[in-house]
Parts: structure tokens; sequence; C-alpha cells
């Protein structure tokens, strides 16, 4: 059995569709549906259950001794979020929860960690996993900064050893991810999902202001990575259980 958090999300539901389609058919979506149409998203996928977040613990507890791995790709993603105490709860207090449910039970974890940890870039873009290496990032946001929080948690357990440890973790930096099911995601949505229907349509694409002597208008750079490809990424290490690490995902374009 394999655990999807926010798996009717953009990241989570392709994730599901993928790992359908690699022949896992014992999947367990974890999110919320709320009113609007995100249960599209997971419409076509063969599922096992799907489990509301609040009960998401007992679930784990019931079926512990079926579960073989869990991807935590449910978060706060807005990076426009300002309530700073629904993000820890949501980015920081339950990646921990799962975290330890995973070393205590010897289950699998791979979580979605993001390239925002890196804020501006000054500090580079080195997907280090040392304490000393993290300590040296800045993120910009609170979204960033929650990611960094549990990374350089992860790094300090590593360290210390202080508590048990999954079998296999993989937190997977992804940088700026496109592709199908991101309409949900509203002013969130990337770039190119933005862009897409104003040049299909002929219209001129309206890039963005730059506020770097470096750079002229409409020439920041970014890193743009297709969601399948990330995709690809999660479910390699998921048939390489001996794998671990925190790792970037792109396409290693230049980012400013």
């Amino acid at each position: 059995m394999i655990i999807i958090t926010g798996g009717t999300g953009f990241i989570g539901s392709n994730l599901a569709a993928g790992l359908e389609a690699h022949g896992c058919t014992d999947i367990v979506i974890c999110d919320t549906l709320g009113t609007g149409e995100k249960w599209r998203n997971i419409a076509k996928r063969e599922i096992r259950d799907i489990v509301h977040p609040d009960r998401l613990f007992d679930y784990l507890e019931t079926h512990k001794d079926k579960i073989e791995a869990i991807f935590h790709m449910g978060a706060i993603s807005a990076t426009t979020e300002r309530d700073a105490d629904i993000i820890v709860e949501t980015n920081v207090v339950l990646s921990r929860r799962l975290w330890k449910w995973c070393g205590k039970h010897k289950k699998r974890m791979i979580y979605a960690s993001s390239a925002a940890t890196y804020g501006d870039g000054q500090a580079g873009f080195d997907d280090v996993q040392t304490s000393e290496g993290l300590k040296e990032l800045l993120p910009l946001n609170a979204y960033g900064w929650s990611k960094h929080v549990f990374d350089r948690r992860v790094a300090r357990v590593l360290m210390t050893k202080s508590e048990p440890i999954p079998p296999q973790w993989a937190g997977l930096k992804f940088f700026n991810v496109y592709g199908p099911n991101e309409y949900h995601k509203e002013d969130q949505m990337s770039v190119i999902c933005k862009l897409y229907p104003q040049v299909r349509a002929g219209a001129a694409a309206k890039l963005f202001k730059s506020y770097h002597p470096d750079y002229e208008d409409g020439g920041q750079l970014r890193d743009f990575v297709y969601v399948k490809d990330i995709v690809d990424v999660m479910i390699w290490l998921y048939e390489n259980p001996d794998k671990s690490g925190l790792f970037n995902v792109g396409t290693g374009a230049a980012r400013s």
C-alpha cells in the first residue's frame, strides 16, 4: 500500500497516475476536496481509499502492516499565504509527525521540499543535506522557510541519530513545476500555465518587470520542470529503496 498526502493536488494527482501506470494499484489518497472540482484530478484513478487529513494517523495505525511507503506531497504551497501558524501546522508539524511514524514503523518516506528554500539564490543551489550547509540558506517567504525548517530538522536527526530514521527517505527540492492538473491553483498556477492560453490565442505573452540590474525586463531566468519528469524521479526512488538524501529536482537551467 502506498499513501499519497496531497493526492488530489497538482503533483500528488500526477504521482497517483504515474504509480498506477507503473502497476501500483493499492494507492490511498489523503487530502481535502472542499467544494471545488479538485476531485476531477483523480477521477480516472484506481484508488483503494480516500482519507481526510484529520483521520490520517488513525488510518496509518489501522493499516500499518500493509503500508510500504508514504509520498508526502501535501502542503500549504502558496507563497503568498500570510498565516504562518497554518503553514507551520501543515508543512512542519505534520511532516514531523509523519517522519517519526515512518521511523518508528520502518516505512519509507519521500517528501516534497522546495527550491524556495534557496531564497534569492545568493548562497547557491547546492542540494547539501548537512546542518552546516543548510544553515546558510535564507528563504524569502513563510512557505520556503517552513520547508527549510523541516529539511534542517531532518539533517539534525541524521547527525545526532536521536530518533529512528525511515529505512528510505528523500526530500525533493522541486523547482518550478508545470503541467496538467494545475487549474485549481488559481493565482498560484505556474507561469507557463498562465501564459499558454494567451499565446495560443495569438496574444503577446506579458512578462515580468526586472528589479535586478543584471537582467532586462523579461530577462529573468527560472528553472522549469515538467510534472511528469518529477513523477519519474519519484518512481525511480520508489524502485531504488537504497537511495536516500535531499535532492534538487529541476532541469538545471539558470535561475535568478
